[in-house]
């Protein structure tokens, strides 16, 4: 096995929670990310858009309802200058309108993923992964995108059992 990156967007602050609005200081796609690194030992990077998401939770799900129908691809803070180093890279997100972030499009466009192994995952209140595998198939041609892991979100911080089956069947 060689090299492992956890490449992943979350949101803090306002998420919607078990039918709620609750304020978290991590988001949840967040925790489960740091969860796969404690457990491959792979580097994590967190995707950031330049220009923020409003911090408010219904004004963000219209942004991103809005970027999803321009297909718009929001400029990123920062990335990695190569993936060239890794083998398996694991793409973490929220599901958002059926999909991942349009951030992640953005980020993952900009590289060339063939031969690698892409193990996709999110958090969700309800919708699982959405078509967002099959978006990452198609993101990522050449690569081996594999059926991804769909966490619920309220329960990601519990999630420890469920992501370890994950990872120890794919790895």
């Amino acid at each position: 096995m060689g090299k492992i990156l956890i490449v992943y967007y979350s949101r803090k602050g306002e998420n919607y929670w078990n039918g709620s609005i609750k304020s978290l200081s991590k988001g949840n796609t967040q925790v489960v990310a740091e969860l796969i690194g404690e457990l491959t030992g792979g580097e994590l990077f967190e995707v950031d858009t330049l220009q923020p998401y409003p911090a408010d939770y219904y004004d963000c799900i219209e942004v991103s309802k809005q970027e999803l129908r321009a297909k718009a691809r929001p400029a990123l803070k920062s990335y990695l200058d190569s993936l060239d180093g890794y083998d398996t890279i694991f793409v973490g997100y929220p599901n958002w309108w059926g999909t991942m972030p349009m951030a992640m499009f953005t980020f993952l466009e900009r590289y060339d993923l063939s031969g690698k192994l892409v193990l996709p995952f999110c958090t969700h209140e309800g919708s699982g992964m959405g078509h967002s595998e099959n978006d990452l198939k198609h993101l990522c041609q050449g690569a081996q995108v594999e059926r991804g892991l769909a966490i619920h979100g309220a329960e990601a911080t519990q999630a420890r059992d469920q992501v370890a089956g994950w990872v120890d069947k794919l790895i």
